[in-house]
């Protein structure tokens, strides 16, 4: 009996410690930061300076400078921050996904693009109506990824990578608005990283009805929130209204992300961030865990634009939205790191089953349909463009003939570049059916461990540190920057046994810190979003023999190896016990498949830019047209990613005529139906 009061006594100092730390901890942090951020800026302000202009304000520069725009960029970092954390927070209750945020989860990639839409098509509507825009992309792009990771089954890894993919969807819809738009969308290149940037208080009077409306309206729910995470059969009997507290929280998630994207861009892991540290000190019950996520994502967010404003004299001020991805994706490594101990063996997200087709036709008659098709699209890319040339002109000049002006367009100029789009889209189709191998999972690609996003750093740095480089570094530049992306990837899940979840968490962070440099390196550059935008799309523009004849020496030498790895990875597919238990030595064959497709990924990035999902569609194309053989889809697939990739090229070259689409983009957008289309016959076989 007499231990009942020193326990209570003992539970008690320690819940009144846990609020001093969170709650007192976080208020005198931010308001440290808030007073810090207001000495930060292009002009020299003193310390002395905002005291005076906050205690005893005057109609002077500084003071002014302190009051008009350092402060509202300070009160909008706040409530933004607080936005973010609560909509993460909510979302990983609701969705039970411990990686569930505004930025995994696609609603500020469907916000961002309905915005951007809006600048070119309706001008006025989004001056008008900002919020509205945003919430429809929102929720749009939350349902998307919802419905792609199989709803309420989905798992966590399968909810992060289908994030991660409508974003990348979403991302070249909005980039090729605005390369085909630049006038229209100029500016928002800038506020597409997640800028703070004001100049008056019409962004934080715009945006705090909306969130403590949102954030009030979910307090009403926090007893039923608590019971969630017990399961809905266990609400339920307890009398809980799961169905509505369920849908108000996630429409509040969306509209809390939504107006701050319309505010401020789409910043992301800040809703990763702080919820989960507030859950590490003990916080479980909404009631406590909502404020404090808000109080601590406020904190994040204005510390993360106080540090962009310190490097402003060295290297250009960053934006708040690239710091925050620096934070957070070592956030999202060490989650996925610590998680794995809880992964089972075989994850239901890593099966390889998608399906296929059971047709009459012979593997190698289907081999002849793709090579017919392949030179028949080739003979259409030859013949197409400013100039057009008759089929038998073409045939002519390829058979060493036809005309000398002919000639030229063809052979110098026309037939390099198609048989650069051709290699480069097989090196990435069998790049893809490695990486989907090794990491045991049909949502990887060469986007997903880091290669796009490496290569881009690498070719664009090159470019900063050294304007007047020569052309002929640019892709050894590139490459360099893929494999170290891959190597950094492959280093960080070594110590968990290459796991597939945690090489795919860990490969989506460094994709997210890449994409957040790239994002800095165009701004500090000052190069024009198109020209920046055309070369991270993936472009065949301007190829030529010499980017041939890397792929070819890539090709030859690296595919036959892919071949040969086939009965090894086909092992892979029955997962880690069944594997080890067949003699397979898992981390070698893992190593060695990745090694390879890492490889071919990043020399077709190298020369063609920043190509995504031929890794991605090639593959699976494959499988549905041969089933589950590894030696088999290679060879299909690459002559599926040729072909792909070449067609992309024509179309992007005549469509729009004499403006060009980048090949990538067009990709993107003719690989979008079937891509939602596979989604969802993988999640239906399940």
């Amino acid at each position: 009996m007499d231990a009942s009061p020193a326990l209570l006594s003992e539970t008690r100092s320690r819940s009144s410690w846990k609020a001093a730390l969170v709650f007192g901890g976080g208020l005198l942090a931010l308001a440290v930061l808030v007073f810090a951020s207001l000495t930060q800026g292009e002009a020299d302000v003193t310390v002395r300076t905002v005291v005076d202009a906050l205690l005893a304000p005057q109609n002077t520069l500084q003071h002014n400078t302190v009051l008009g725009v350092r402060l509202p960029r300070a009160v909008m970092a706040v409530i933004a921050g607080a936005a973010l954390a609560v909509s993460g927070a909510l979302l990983q209750t609701v969705t039970r996904n411990p990686l569930a945020s505004a930025g995994t989860f696609g609603i500020n990639a469907g916000a961002y693009f309905v915005v951007v839409a809006a600048a070119v098509f309706l001008p006025a509507l989004k001056s008008a109506a900002p919020l509205a825009l945003a919430l429809v992309g929102g929720a749009g792009g939350a349902a998307m990824a919802y419905a792609m990771a199989g709803g309420p089954r989905g798992t966590p890894v399968r909810m992060a990578l289908a994030g991660m993919i409508v974003s990348l969807v979403l991302s070249a819809f909005t980039s090729a608005l605005q390369l085909l738009y630049e006038n229209e969308t100029n500016g928002l290149f800038l506020w597409g990283s997640g800028s703070l940037v004001q100049n008056d208080w019409k962004g934080v009077e715009h945006a705090w009805p909306w969130v403590v409306a949102g954030a009030a309206v979910v307090l009403l729910f926090v007893r039923t929130l608590d019971l969630l995470e017990l399961g809905d059969d266990t609400a339920k009997s307890l009398g809980q209204r799961v169905g509505a507290a369920r849908l108000t929280a996630l429409a509040a998630a969306i509209v809390l992300a939504a107006v701050t994207v319309s505010v401020v861009g789409p910043i992301g892991f800040v809703g990763l961030i702080a919820p989960h540290l507030v859950r590490l000190i003990g916080y479980r019950r909404h009631r406590a865990l909502l404020p404090a996520s808000a109080l601590w994502g406020a904190v994040v967010l204005v510390g993360a634009d106080t540090v962009a404003r310190l490097f402003r004299s060295t290297i250009g001020e960053l934006p708040a939205g690239a710091v925050t991805a620096a934070l957070g994706a070592p956030w999202l490594i060490w989650l996925a790191v610590r998680g794995a101990k809880e992964q089972r063996a075989v994850d239901a997200s890593s099966s390889m089953s998608v399906g296929f087709t059971r047709g009459g036709m012979p593997y190698a008659a289907m081999l002849g349909v793709m090579a017919l098709l392949l030179a028949a699209a080739a003979v259409v890319g030859l013949a197409a463009g400013g100039l057009k040339i008759g089929v038998g002109d073409v045939l002519a000049v390829l058979g060493g003939g036809g005309q000398d002006m002919y000639r030229n367009i063809i052979m110098e100029m026309r037939l390099p570049r198609l048989a650069v789009a051709m290699l480069a889209g097989a090196g990435l189709a069998v790049s893809g059916v490695l990486l989907q191998g090794a990491v045991r999972n049909p949502l990887a690609d060469p986007s997903v461990i880091g290669v796009t996003s490496g290569a881009g750093v690498g070719a664009l740095l090159l470019l900063v540190v050294w304007p007047e480089a020569p052309g002929a570094l640019l892709p050894a530049a590139a490459f360099a920057g893929a494999v170290a992306a891959a190597a950094l990837v492959y280093a960080l899940a070594w110590r968990k046994g290459l796991h597939p979840t945690v090489l795919t968490l860990v490969g989506i962070a460094v994709t997210a810190i890449g994409s957040a440099v790239i994002h800095f390196l165009v701004i500090k550059s000052g190069m024009g979003a198109a020209p920046a935008l055309a070369w991270l799309a993936g472009s065949t523009y301007g190829r030529g023999w010499e980017e041939f004849g890397r792929l070819a020496v890539a090709i030859v030498l690296l595919v036959p190896y892919a071949w040969m790895l086939g009965r090894r990875i086909d092992l892979l597919a029955f997962g880690d016990p069944v594997s080890l238990g067949l003699g397979l030595k898992l981390q070698r064959t893992r190593v060695l498949a990745a090694g390879v497709g890492v490889a071919l990924a990043a020399i077709a990035v190298a020369c063609v830019g920043t190509v995504g999902f031929i890794g991605l569609l090639a593959p699976h194309a494959a499988r549905m047209l041969i089933g589950q053989n590894q030696r088999r889809a290679v060879p299909l697939a690459a002559m599926l990613g040729a072909l792909l990739l070449l067609l992309a090229d024509v179309i992007g070259r005549v469509a729009i005529a004499p403006k060009e689409i980048p090949a990538g983009l067009v990709v993107a957008l003719i690989g979008t139906p079937y891509l939602l289309a596979l989604m969802y016959r993988s999640f239906a076989r399940r």
